[in-house]
């Protein structure tokens, strides 16, 4: 995860340096004092958990989904420069071999399954987020088409969650998971030309509070996101 991370930050570097270059390149347009862009985003992710401990992993497709708006602040005269603040609804969806299991005497046991002891095996979140972005766009009042980088972070507050395990005696669901941490936060970057847009998240914090442990150890994991993100007016 220390390499994605490297990577997030080389990417997010050269883009920088792409952008400067390519604003100096562009030619001025007629300019419109109250144009903006993006306004609306939508996108779906590929959801992927690091610092997982020794024998967890996942199996199957866990997917995330994004919606959301967000308010378009140009801060140069050409209003290629814009600060992003919003607001939207995601959902996490992580299909693994970790079962949580509720106590009857209250809180929660963790415990590691091989394949064969189910066939499903999940727990979900849904977030009420908060986007910051500083944005840079190549875009002009005419131009539709356009180059875009957005970075910054991402607020989320986790306001319901399940889990769902099945096997062969049946299926189990436990709801509103006390044991996951409500507030959740990570870097963001949002990069591509057009409607097409690669969608990187970097967790900077675990899934779990801290009582939630496994064999007495805390469990550490948190999310990296990869997807495409969509923007519009």
């Amino acid at each position: 995860m220390k390499r994605l991370f490297s990577l997030f930050v080389t990417l997010f570097a050269v883009t920088y340096l792409f952008a400067q270059e390519t604003t100096n390149a562009i030619a001025t347009d007629s300019l419109d004092t109250s144009y903006k862009e993006d306004q609306f985003y939508f996108g779906v992710s590929y959801n992927a958990l690091s610092k997982m401990p020794k024998g967890m992993s996942q199996n199957g497709f866990s997917s995330g989904f994004h919606l959301g708006i967000i308010k378009d602040m140009p801060i140069n005269k050409k209003r290629n420069w814009a600060i992003g603040i919003g607001l939207g609804y995601a959902t996490n969806s992580i299909n693994q071999n970790l079962k949580i299991s509720e106590n009857p005497s209250g809180g929660y046991t963790y415990e590691l399954l091989t394949s064969s002891q189910f066939t499903k095996n999940k727990f979900s979140q849904h977030l009420v987020e908060l986007p910051f972005e500083i944005r840079w766009r190549t875009s002009t009042a005419s131009t539709y088409k356009f180059w875009r980088v957005y970075t910054g972070v991402k607020f989320g507050y986790v306001f319901a969650s399940n889990t769902k395990f099945k096997d062969s005696n049946g299926q189990i669901k436990n709801n509103n998971i006390e044991d996951f941490e409500r507030l959740q936060y990570g870097l963001t970057l949002s990069a591509g030309y057009d409607s097409w847009n690669a969608y990187l998240y970097y967790s900077l914090n675990p899934v779990f509070k801290k009582e939630a442990q496994l064999s007495n150890e805390n469990l550490d994991v948190s999310i990296f996101k990869v997807g495409i993100m969509f923007y519009l007016l």
